[in-house]
């Protein structure tokens, strides 16, 4: 999308409305004539294909959106409030957004994951996300992109209700390092402690390791929190004590093992091992790049 047509955005330069022509016309009155010079909007390839019955107003509104890189739709559709709102109230939200150091470049991605804060509260929704950022994770001011880049969801989670006490339920298993919070690890935040914390936590536990094994294993690899437990812990664990005969300990000295592919690195790996008459630890099996992967296979077969 040419910039020229993206800085004509409603979003960006919005049309007055005393300038757009009325629906509501006098009886028997002759049709206006069109406007010597209409609004770039009305020519924008964007406008045409909308449906004919939709207001003036929305189409402007999906106009907005899609210039941004917004798919519409899929927005309208996750949230419904959008229908009504007004391109005042979007534009307010771009302009704050921008005054905290978000990028035209970056309201894309960020609205296209959260459509819901296209129609947030500044003063009740975002600034608490803003002021929780600098005086509870105390991220700058300029370093505010960064973060928001890394989770747009924050802007969308709830202070009181998820953001504190996920950082306060973090904090208590020892996340210490607020700045690897921040820049590194965002995603814990905006994870539910009773839906998501605490159940992978209890999944590590009922394997057979002690509570402070598992929070050691997520201290180590808290990427370890955002896997499925159905689709990610459960596959692995299965493959790695029945086929690869492992023990809790190997998971409690290398939890990253939980982080790579199954079907593309852990088995074609371990296999291929196997072959060879070698039992690898994990870590030198999963990291190795593929080349030292190969120079290691094909070192083994020259020895033996």
């Amino acid at each position: 999308m040419p910039s020229t047509a993206f800085h004509s955005s409603p979003c960006f330069s919005l049309t007055n409305p005393s300038s757009l022509p009325s629906n509501s016309q006098q009886p028997n009155s002759p049709l206006p004539s069109k406007p010597k010079n209409p609004p770039l909007l009305h020519k924008h390839p964007l406008y045409a294909p909308a449906h004919s019955n939709l207001s003036l107003k929305f189409k402007e509104k999906i106009l907005c959106l899609e210039i941004m890189g917004v798919d519409s739709g899929k927005a309208l559709s996750l949230n419904p409030s959008l229908h009504t709102a007004t391109l005042d109230s979007i534009h307010s939200i771009i302009s704050f957004l921008q005054s905290k150091g978000i990028h035209q470049k970056d309201l894309g991605r960020i609205f296209g994951m959260c459509p819901k804060l296209l129609t947030s509260n500044i003063r009740t929704d975002l600034i608490p996300v803003f002021n929780f950022l600098s005086q509870d994770l105390q991220v700058p001011d300029k370093n505010f992109r960064r973060v928001i880049n890394k989770c747009p969801r924050l802007l969308v989670s709830s202070v009181r209700d998820q953001l504190k006490p996920a950082l306060f339920f973090l904090q208590r298993l020892g996340f210490k390092d607020l700045e690897t919070l921040a820049y590194h690890d965002p995603v814990l935040l905006v994870s539910s402690v009773e839906k998501t914390l605490i159940p992978k936590l209890e999944y590590l536990t009922n394997l057979g390791m002690s509570r402070a094994d598992a929070v050691a294993m997520v201290l180590r690899c808290p990427g370890l929190f955002t896997f499925s437990v159905e689709n990610n812990f459960k596959p692995k664990f299965d493959y790695f004590v029945g086929k690869m005969g492992g023990s809790l300990e190997e998971l409690k000295e290398f939890p990253q093992y939980f982080a790579f592919s199954l079907e593309k690195r852990i088995k074609h790996r371990h296999m291929e091992a196997v072959q060879n008459g070698l039992k690898l630890p994990l870590p030198l099996m999963l990291k190795s790049t593929d080349e030292e992967f190969r120079e290691l296979m094909t070192k083994h077969g020259a020895g033996g």
